[in-house]
């Protein structure tokens, strides 16, 4: 091993996702000296990036990330952490946020949208097949509505959008956090440092003092009075393990995600746009969207399930997709990046069992063919609620060590059954207001 090299800043951010790169760019605007740590590579102007085999190099295990109950994980690790491979839906946060645990982010949200013009995509561009879903879902009572998104065709010269999309966005439509950790170096107060694997935090007198990785073979330290963890759901808690906070990773959701299929003899929602339609049942605890795996994925998904249902691939095209997702409950554990644990929980399984009726309904009524129907294994989107607040976390996101944040999807005290990325944008604007008050 090389000797260590040794950098100081204010402020070290440990993950450059939306969290992070949102801390850090609100910093380094403010004129703080700023190091982002990033463990992956930057992917965006690669030439895979987009592509199956590109998103197999830059998805932790090769996009075959398991818990021991047999619920698959995405989980990029790159440059724009989860923005680099999301749908671009975009949420407020729920209502119980603020009512259950005073954390208002209205004014950060509004804020995010305007500067991001996050709105649904124009009618000509959310398909016919998902806009036909839609309209059955209405004709039956279901309010469905066009998904806001952070997708923008204006730029991009050619907007291409369908189910490959979740392997990364090739045509420039949809916004990424990368490029707000680039507007943060860009700056020159923020030092944006990419495959920098951290592995512990400086502890001293029960104060963050910075953190310690590598980049290869060479020892890194960064010397920093505050540290900022945001390295997603299952990274800040393991890094928080290992800087004494041993409940950290202690339960888990996943907004836990299936989708249900039905074949008509139109085209289905695989060449179009992801999720552009949406409905909350927040009362019953899911979400519903259109949405199919991308064609390739779809046997390899299919193929979890059993050997009879990967046959079913060459029907892709004329397949229409309803995503069903859980506000799980939170359980399990995330012991290490190989051993995580979910149960699916008796409540878990009332709340799918609601939301399957429904989809099936919906998708008949759009003219999917009975004998057609069928749920793809359970997968999990959204891993947080890691590191809660209210339980790890106090209300700005500190933990018992001073001046050590968290800022990502493991802040959440519960599972929000929605897009996550709006509301870990608002957590970090809100963080900068903190920190900058703190100095």
């Amino acid at each position: 091993m090389k000797a260590t090299e040794v950098k100081q800043a204010e402020v070290v951010i440990v993950g450059s996702g939306p969290g992070g790169a949102t801390v850090a760019r609100g910093l380094a605007r403010a004129g703080k000296k700023v190091i982002l740590l990033e463990r992956g590579k930057d992917y965006r102007r690669w030439a895979l990036y987009g592509t199956y085999p590109g998103a197999m190099t830059y998805a932790d295990r090769a996009s075959f990330l398991f818990t021991r109950e047999g619920l698959n994980i995405i989980r990029p690790l790159m440059a724009g952490g989860a923005t680099s491979m999301y749908c671009g839906c975009a949420a407020p946060p729920p209502a119980w946020l603020k009512e259950k645990y005073k954390i208002d982010l209205g004014r950060y949200v509004r804020e995010t949208i305007e500067e991001l013009r996050i709105a649904p995509l124009p009618p000509n561009l959310r398909g016919a097949a998902s806009t036909r879903l839609a309209e059955a879902a209405s004709a039956l009572g279901y309010d469905w509505q066009p998904q806001a998104k952070f997708v923008n065709p204006t730029r991009t010269l050619k907007f291409d959008c369908g189910a490959k999309c979740m392997l990364g966005c090739r045509c420039g439509a949809k916004w990424n956090a990368a490029e707000w950790a680039n507007e943060a170096a860009a700056t020159g107060c923020c030092e944006f440092i990419t495959e920098a694997r951290v592995e512990e935090v400086i502890v001293e007198n029960k104060k963050a003092a910075g953190v310690r990785g590598r980049i290869g073979d060479r020892r890194l330290e960064i010397v920093a009075p505050v540290v900022v963890v945001a390295a997603g759901g299952i990274g800040s808690p393991l890094i928080l393990k290992r800087a004494g906070l041993s409940r950290a990773g202690q339960g888990l959701g996943l907004d836990t995600t299936v989708m249900m299929y039905g074949v008509s003899n139109l085209p289905g929602n695989g060449h179009e746009p992801p999720m552009t339609y949406e409905w909350a049942n927040d009362e019953a605890g899911y979400l519903l969207s259109t949405l199919i795996d991308p064609w390739l994925n779809y046997p390899l998904v299919m193929g979890l399930k059993s050997p009879r249902a990967a046959l079913t691939w060459p029907r892709w095209r004329r397949t229409m997709g309803i995503m069903i997702k859980l506000k799980d409950e939170v359980a399990g554990a995330i012991e290490s990046e190989r051993s995580i644990s979910k149960p699916f929980t008796a409540a878990d399984r009332t709340k799918l069992d609601h939301a399957s009726q429904v989809a099936k309904r919906i998708l008949l009524k759009a003219g999917a063919d009975p004998d057609s129907i069928l749920l793809t294994p359970m997968r999990g989107t959204h891993p947080c609620a890691t590191v809660r607040i209210g339980d790890l976390l106090d209300v700005n996101l500190q933990t018992e060590i001073e001046n050590l944040y968290v800022c990502d999807a493991s802040a959440f005290p519960e599972s929000l059954a929605r897009p996550t990325v709006l509301t870990i944008i608002g957590l970090g604007k809100r963080l900068v207001e903190h920190l900058m008050h703190q100095a």
